[in-house]
């Protein structure tokens, strides 16, 4: 598998983005300074650890990409489509981040930063125009195509072709672990029509859904023929990766790094 390793701190990489131009990392728990259950290398500030362990683990996850951490640029995410365009780094301030599941930017002195523990890091790389996208999707982003939000938003700032992009999905909880309510069900189907059985495996009698495939195809659907699945399951790998299902909610968040070079 595409793991490295800076130090103590391990990171994913994908494959299909090493030749991109970019700096792309999925840290992994390891390498960090939290205490259980936030052990170790937790980056999210509304779980319950010490915000200067989350500080100093952050460091360390912008050391391992030899990015400055004045180049860290995040959102406060709700589970949405909305986007939000960096053209310059965030300013580090003590202001909460704007609120938004996708960042966008060109330029190369902005790093954007995700945190996740389940939910898809979906990362979106035009090598033409030179812009990047980074973005979370849990089940609701997912029946509302962050995905394919993501890459529309791409196009109108920034002209991007969809044919042109390079797509990754992240490491999140698989579809043998994610069993789904009927509501939820009712919502897939609704967003994608004949191919929601696909997406909804049943495992004995329970109903579950894959939001690997259901990422992949929403990028599909946009156009996007490049796409690379890490095909993780953070709940399976929870010694690797924060899963909030796993851990019944008491855990960290891990970070998705995505920056040009």
């Amino acid at each position: 598998m595409p793991f490295s390793q800076f130090e103590d701190v391990k990171y994913y990489q994908f494959e299909s983005l090493l030749d991109a131009g970019v700096r792309q990392m999925v840290f992994t728990r390891h390498g960090g300074v939290s205490p259980e259950p936030w052990d170790s290398l937790n980056v999210g500030l509304t779980v319950g650890d010490d915000p200067a362990n989350v500080a100093r683990n952050r460091e360390l996850c912008f050391a391992a990409a030899g990015r400055p951490t004045e180049s860290l640029s995040d959102s406060w995410l709700v589970h949405g489509s909305d986007v939000y365009v960096y053209d310059t780094p965030r300013p580090q301030d003590g202001n909460p981040p704007p609120k938004a599941d996708i960042l966008l930017t060109d330029n190369p002195e902005v790093s954007l930063y995700m945190r996740y523990a389940d939910c898809v890091p979906v990362l979106l790389v035009d090598p033409v125009h030179r812009a990047i996208g980074l973005a979370h999707a849990g089940w609701q982003g997912t029946v509302k195509q962050v995905a394919k939000a993501a890459v529309s938003a791409m196009g109108e700032r920034y002209g991007s072709v969809p044919g042109d992009l390079l797509a990754a999905v992240g490491p999140s909880i698989g579809p043998a672990r994610y069993e789904v309510g009927p509501e939820v069900a009712e919502q897939v189907e609704a967003a994608f029509g004949e191919d929601a059985e696909d997406l909804l495996p049943r495992f004995g009698s329970s109903v579950h859904l894959d939001l690997w495939e259901a990422n992949r195809l929403s990028l599909e659907r946009a156009g996007v023929s490049r796409i690379e699945v890490a095909g993780l399951c953070t709940f399976d790998n929870h010694q690797d990766w924060f899963s909030h299902r796993a851990e019944k909610g008491q855990t960290g968040r891990f970070g998705a790094l995505l920056a040009l070079d």
